[in-house]
C-alpha cells in the first residue's frame, strides 16, 4: 500500500507538535508534571498562546500525548528485551526486569509521569490502558508456564475471577498467552505478571527517586533477587 503523502502544512504541524512535546519534556524533567505550562512553552517557542492552542487544546491533552509516548517507548523496550538471549522463563524474567529498570533510570521524569503520583485533577486518557497492557504483556508470556506454590492460590483465584468479569482483560490475556479465560494457566499468567509489575514498580520507583543512595542498596541487585523469588514461587524453569 502506498504511504499517504503529507502536505507541507501537515509536516509543519507534526514538527511543531514534536517541538512542543520536547519543550514539555524539558519542563517535566525540571519540575515534574505540575511544571508543564503551555504559556511558558509558547513564550519560549515564540508563539502566541492562541497559536499554541491550535496544536494542543489544553495542558491535559499535552500530558496525555506525553503519557502515550512514554508507555509506547516502555512497551518497545520490554518487548525488544523479550526476544533477546532468553533460553528459559527465569532468564526471560531477569531480562524483562533489567529492561524495565534501564528504561526508567535513563529517563526518570517519563517513568514518574506514568507510574508516579497522579497529577491532581488530571485523568489519563482511556487509551493509555491498552498501552500499559502492551508494556505488561511480555510478563504474561513468562508466567504462563508457571506452577505457583500453594500460598499463591488465593491470588490466582482472584485473577481467575477478574478474567471472568472483564472481557477485555480476558481477550488481552488470551492474545498474549494463547490461553482462554477458563484455563487455569491464564489466571496463573495474570497473577505472576501483576505481582512482578507491582514489585518492579516499588523497587524502580525508589531507585529513580534516589531513595537507595543513602542506604547502600543497588536497585539492580534487589530487582534480580525479587525476580528470582517470583521465579521460585511460580516454579519457573
Amino acid at each position: 500500500m502506498t504511504a499517504e503523502l503529507k502536505t507541507p502544512r501537515s509536516r509543519y504541524r507534526e514538527q511543531t507538535r514534536a517541538e512542543i512535546k520536547a519543550a514539555a519534556l524539558d519542563q517535566l524533567a525540571d519540575g515534574g508534571a505540575q511544571a508543564v505550562a503551555l504559556t511558558r512553552i509558547a513564550k519560549d517557542m515564540g508563539l502566541s498562546g492562541p497559536a499554541l492552542y491550535r496544536y494542543f487544546a489544553s495542558r491535559d491533552e499535552l500530558l496525555g500525548d506525553l503519557m502515550r509516548d512514554a508507555y509506547d517507548d516502555l512497551a518497545h523496550a520490554v518487548t525488544h528485551a523479550q526476544g533477546v538471549g532468553a533460553t528459559d522463563a527465569r532468564t526471560a524474567l531477569h531480562t524483562l526486569a533489567d529492561a524495565f529498570l534501564d528504561w526508567a533510570t535513563l529517563q526518570p521524569h517519563r517513568y514518574l509521569l506514568i507510574q508516579g503520583t497522579p497529577v491532581p485533577g488530571y485523568a489519563a486518557p482511556p487509551d493509555t490502558l491498552e498501552r500499559a497492557r502492551a508494556a505488561l504483556g511480555p510478563f504474561l508470556t513468562v508466567f504462563a508456564s508457571g506452577n505457583p506454590a500453594e500460598a499463591f492460590g488465593p491470588t490466582v483465584e482472584e485473577m481467575a475471577g477478574w478474567l471472568r468479569e472483564d472481557a477485555s482483560l480476558a481477550a488481552w490475556v488470551a492474545e498474549r498467552t494463547g490461553r482462554p479465560p477458563h484455563d487455569p494457566r491464564a489466571a496463573t499468567a495474570l497473577a505472576g505478571a501483576v505481582l512482578a509489575w507491582s514489585q518492579l514498580h516499588g523497587t524502580v520507583s525508589l531507585a529513580v527517586s534516589g531513595q537507595y543512595g543513602g542506604i547502600g542498596h543497588r536497585a539492580r541487585t534487589l530487582l534480580m533477587a525479587q525476580a528470582d523469588a517470583l521465579a521460585d514461587a511460580f516454579r519457573l524453569a
